[in-house]
């Protein structure tokens, strides 16, 4: 095996998945300083794996225990959009099979760009079913923010064609005939709303891309609506565009 090249070696090792692989147990012996740096980096890769799929499974514990108590369609049920002062609030319901298996699906804000969009377009692929609900800014005005949440989060929940037997909802409870679980940070400790938490962010993410290209000035594709130095600039510059939230702070004081 001292034949191997440390490089040939590494690239071996980046294909083994435990520390009792035969190669991995060859490779103990070889006294080189780069072999052991190898053999230590696979050991911290394959302990970071391990605890990701602890904390994976950890994120289950809801959706098992509703399907060992038959409840067969669990729905998971998440928004993006609640604080920006421009764009539409943004909800999904996602139902989820056991077999599962993206172990990096979590809470959308701990994610990168690049992660969200891989995993959204492996949750779509993966999920059972995926239903996103969306209130424009007129609907956020006539009727609250909160409100306009829970309506979307209803409509999302109704627009499913398998009904759901029970609804796992990140802090918003709602006013459906569904019984619920309602989680504080529920993208945080439930599956089926990290995924619902990613699918609607990057739903909202793209829209409000669109709208940077229609309404330019504002930087919606960099702060997505949310109040930053440069929206707030190109606000007290252009005042609002047709998708400004007229019920919030500080856009009332550039209506005419």
């Amino acid at each position: 095996m001292n034949k191997l090249s440390i490089k040939e070696i590494k690239d071996r090792l980046k294909d083994v998945s435990t520390l009792d692989d035969p190669f991995v147990q060859s490779m103990q012996q070889d006294e080189r300083k780069g072999v052991q740096t190898a053999l230590a980096q696979l050991k911290r890769r394959l302990e970071r794996q391990a605890a990701s799929y602890a904390a994976f499974k950890e994120r289950f514990k809801y959706e098992n225990q509703l399907w060992q108590d038959g409840q067969q369609y669990v729905a998971g049920i998440d928004e993006v959009g609640r604080g920006p002062l421009a764009g539409p609030v943004v909800t999904c319901a996602v139902i989820l099979k056991p077999d599962f298996d993206l172990v990096g699906v979590t809470d959308s804000k701990q994610l990168t760009r690049h992660e969200r969009e891989q995993l959204y377009l492996q949750i779509v692929n993966e999920a059972l079913e995926v239903s996103i609900a969306v209130n424009p800014c007129t609907v956020i005005d006539q009727l609250n923010i909160y409100a306009a949440t829970q309506q979307a989060m209803i409509r999302s929940v109704n627009s499913l064609a398998h009904r759901p037997s029970h609804l796992i909802v990140d802090a918003v409870p709602l006013a459906i005939d569904i019984p619920q679980t309602t989680l504080i940070k529920g993208d945080q400790k439930s599956i089926s709303v990290a995924a619902a938490s990613i699918v609607a962010k990057e739903y909202r993410d793209h829209l409000m891309r669109d709208y940077d290209r229609l309404y330019p000035g504002y930087g919606f594709a960099e702060n997505m609506g949310y109040g930053t130095k440069q929206h707030l600039q190109g606000l007290a510059e252009l005042g609002p565009c047709p998708i400004h939230r007229h019920s919030f702070s500080p856009v009332q004081q550039y209506l005419h």
